[in-house]
C-alpha cells in the first residue's frame, strides 16, 4: 500500500514515522518547508518525496495541514488522486471544510474521510514527531455520506496498526460541538490562566495541578487561531459557560459563603465522578 502524508509537522511526521514501520506500506511525504522534507528522507521517516508522480499512486493520502491549507491542497491536486483513493484530513475542525472536500471527492472519484487523531503534545514540528504518539489514542472519523464501509475500514485498519485503540464516527457538526469543549476550551483556559502576574513566581510553589493547567498554553498560535475562528460559535458558547460557572465561585468567595462554596466544589467533584463512570 502507498500512503502519502502532506505536512510533516508533529501529527503528519508522527503518522509518517509510524506508518514507515509497517513492512507492507510505502510512505511518501511532503512539507512546504523543503528542509523538513529532507529531514524526513534523511531520518528514514519517509521512503520518498510525495511529488505529482507519487501522488497518483497513493491508496491513502493524509492531510496534516491547517484547515484552509488542506482544502487548498485538495483543490489544487483534485485531478491527481488515484481513483478510489481515500483522502483524509487530520484537522481539528470539520464543518468549515467538510462540504467542499466531499464535493471535490464526489466530482473526482476519490473518497473523503475527515479524521481527527486525539493525540498530541505541546511542542510542534517534525523534531517533536514520534512514531508512538498514537498508542492507545482515539480517532474520530467523519466520512462523506457516500463513503463505503470498506473504505472506512482501510483507514481504520491502518490506524489500528499504528496504535489507535478507539474509534468514533461523528457528523461534522457533532465533532465540532464536542471538540469545542474537550480540546479548544482547554487551550483557551490554559492560555488565559498563565497570564496571571503570579505565574512568574510559581517556581517552588507549583506541582502537578500547575503543570496540568499550563501545559497546552505552549501552543501554535497561528494554527489554534484558525481552529478557534472556524468553530467560533461552539467555542463562544463554551467560554460563556465557564465564565458563568466562575462567576458563581467568585460570588461565593466575595460573600465568604462557606456553604455555597462547599456546594459548588461538591457539585464539581460529583460531576467528575459521574462522567468517569460513563
Amino acid at each position: 500500500m502507498n500512503v502519502g502524508v502532506v505536512g510533516l509537522g508533529l501529527i503528519g511526521g508522527s503518522f509518517a514515522k509510524a506508518l514507515k514501520s509497517l513492512d507492507d506500506v510505502r510512505v511518501f511525504g511532503f512539507d512546504i518547508n523543503e528542509t523538513t522534507t529532507y529531514q524526513g528522507l534523511l531520518t528514514n521517516s519517509i521512503d520518498a518525496e510525495l511529488d505529482e508522480a507519487a501522488l497518483c499512486t497513493c491508496d491513502v493520502v493524509l492531510l496534516a495541514l491547517y484547515p484552509q491549507a488542506a482544502l487548498d491542497y485538495v483543490s489544487a491536486h483534485q485531478k491527481e488522486f488515484k481513483p478510489g483513493c481515500v483522502v483524509a484530513d487530520l484537522c481539528g475542525i470539520k464543518r468549515a471544510i467538510f462540504v467542499d472536500l466531499s464535493e471535490l471527492a464526489e466530482k473526482n472519484g476519490f473518497t473523503y474521510i475527515g479524521t481527527h487523531p486525539m493525540a498530541g503534545r505541546e511542542t510542534s514540528g517534525f523534531e517533536s514527531a514520534d512514531s508512538a504518539l498514537f498508542c492507545n489514542a482515539s480517532l474520530i472519523l467523519t466520512p462523506m455520506k457516500s463513503a463505503r464501509i470498506e473504505e472506512i475500514g482501510v483507514l481504520k485498519e491502518l490506524a489500528e496498526r499504528i496504535g489507535f485503540t478507539h474509534f468514533e464516527i461523528a457528523s461534522p457538526e457533532e465533532h465540532d460541538e464536542i471538540i469545542a469543549f474537550t480540546s479548544q476550551l482547554a487551550h483557551v483556559v490554559s492560555s488565559a490562566y498563565i497570564k496571571s502576574p503570579t505565574a512568574s513566581r510559581h517556581k517552588g510553589f507549583s506541582a502537578g495541578s500547575y503543570s496540568d493547567m499550563t501545559r497546552v498554553a505552549r501552543l501554535n498560535e497561528a494554527m489554534w487561531t484558525e481552529l478557534f475562528l472556524d468553530n467560533a460559535d461552539n467555542l463562544t458558547r463554551e467560554v460563556d459557560g465557564i465564565i458563568a460557572e466562575l462567576e458563581k465561585y467568585r460570588a461565593a468567595l466575595v460573600k465568604r459563603d462557606e456553604q455555597g462554596l462547599t456546594a459548588l466544589l461538591r457539585e464539581g467533584r460529583l460531576r467528575k465522578e459521574d462522567i468517569d463512570c460513563l
